[in-house]
């Protein structure tokens, strides 16, 4: 397959400084041999930057940094949508504000293919938050209200081409969800499987039951996955930390499942803090779990010492 590595060096929409730096940390971390090690063409274009910053404000004074997420959204929609012509785009974010934009780029292209985009968000909260509803102003907790056509968004951020129909999102991984979240996801066809949903049955039997209903429906897949998925004790560098994530297991069979399924067409990887690693152990995890993704099995896997 060919690759297309994008870095995101954005950090507007967290309040915690470093995630900029999560492109770079991939990189050293070796994502691009990793994938040209299972056989695949891999070009990186480097990082985008925004330059020009709308002019656009919002009477909840708790938003922060609103002209920066605006220009970052309209920027990856473009860039999400030109580089998803050929091969797959994988996202190095970045916090996961960039999702507001790489999702509707990419969903624009699956519409020009006559094909329906879903969305499988791994990650522990729903960031279904709208402008007005959000009380910490933290704008990486808003991207799935706003591509799924949630209302609110109109003239702060860029309009959508295509939404997502939000029965094609399937939320795995969630433990921490705001009052607000939890009233507006009611209203919608979300699919959202917290923790205590896969203690019970299992993340194979819930992830099974996805990929059938987006093989039913001939869809593209995108994978979104945040640090925060996975449980704190093998990925600390994250400023989002919820005890009670994924296990090292859990995530590798997520993406091996995915690959089995040929169903994938992009991929972000989001929220990975440098700053709060130990030794590039979270760095080095995602790209093993990218490379579980693009075919690396459980016999291929390297020996890691920390």
């Amino acid at each position: 397959m060919y690759c297309r590595l994008i870095g995101i060096p954005l950090q507007d929409g967290a309040s915690r400084l470093g995630c900029e730096m999560g492109p770079s940390a991939l990189r050293v971390a070796g994502i691009r041999g990793a994938l040209e090690e299972l056989g695949h063409e891999v070009t990186d274009i480097g990082n985008v930057v925004i330059t020009d910053l709308p002019d656009v404000r919002h009477p909840n004074p708790a938003v922060r940094n609103l002209p920066q997420i605006a220009a970052w959204t309209q920027l990856l929609t473009d860039v999400a949508y030109r580089e998803s012509a050929e091969g797959m785009p994988i996202f190095l974010g970045g916090d996961h504000a960039m999702s507001a934009g790489t999702v509707a780029g990419v969903a624009r292209r699956a519409a020009e293919k006559g094909r329906p985009l879903f969305v499988l968000w791994l990650d522990a909260h729903t960031d279904f938050h709208s402008l007005d509803s959000t009380t910490s102003g933290n704008l990486h907790g808003l991207p799935v209200a706003y591509y799924t056509g949630r209302p609110g968004f109109e003239g702060y951020l860029p309009a959508l081409s295509h939404a997502v129909d939000p029965a094609n999102v399937c939320m795995i991984g969630i433990r921490s969800v705001d009052v607000a979240e939890r009233d507006a996801l009611k209203q919608t066809a979300v699919t959202v499987h917290d923790m205590r949903t896969i203690d019970e049955h299992g993340v194979a039997v819930l992830l099974r039951r996805f990929l059938e209903q987006v093989e039913a429906a001939g869809g593209i897949l995108h994978v979104s996955l945040d640090v925060d998925f996975l449980d704190p004790s093998i990925a600390p560098a994250v400023g989002t930390t919820v005890p009670g994530g994924a296990t090292f297991r859990e995530a590798h069979l997520v993406m091996e499942m995915l690959h089995d399924s040929g169903l994938v067409g992009s991929l972000d990887l989001v929220e990975l803090n440098p700053f709060l690693d130990e030794r590039g152990r979270t760095a080095t995890l995602l790209v093993d779990l990218t490379a579980s993704l693009m075919g690396r099995t459980v016999m291929d896997r390297p020996t890691r010492s920390y």
